[in-house]
């Protein structure tokens, strides 16, 4: 996995079309994040953010602070937020980075049998 601030990949259909790069965002994105969110007619995102820019625009992005996603509508971008979310849970999916998992109940001694 590329460990670099930003990502960038030519377009999943092998027909280059489009050049997307996954990188932080920063307090410059946050005139492009606010008309993100109108466009998904959600409340802007807060915080540290993760965006996804399809040449040079960004057209989806993620909360680090409480994982709420902005995506165009207007944009195939399904793909682009399961590979944000996938880049923000390290690599887990979000099923399994929210599984619980219970502890294993105290193991008796062994003790011989007397007969």
């Amino acid at each position: 996995m590329n460990r670099s601030p930003s990502h960038a990949t030519d377009s999943r259909d092998g027909t280059g079309e489009g050049n997307l790069v996954v990188r932080r965002g920063s307090h410059a994105d946050t005139d492009a994040l606010a008309i993100v969110a109108a466009l998904d007619s959600s409340r802007p995102l807060t915080g540290r953010t993760v965006v996804a820019e399809l040449d040079g625009r960004i057209v989806a992005a993620v909360s680090l602070h409480d994982g709420r996603v902005v995506a165009d509508p207007f944009v195939a971008t399904a793909d682009v937020v399961e590979l944000l979310r996938v880049r923000t849970t390290g690599g887990r999916s979000a099923a399994r980075s929210r599984r619980r998992w219970l502890p294993l109940p105290a193991r008796q001694p062994l003790t011989p049998r007397l007969a």
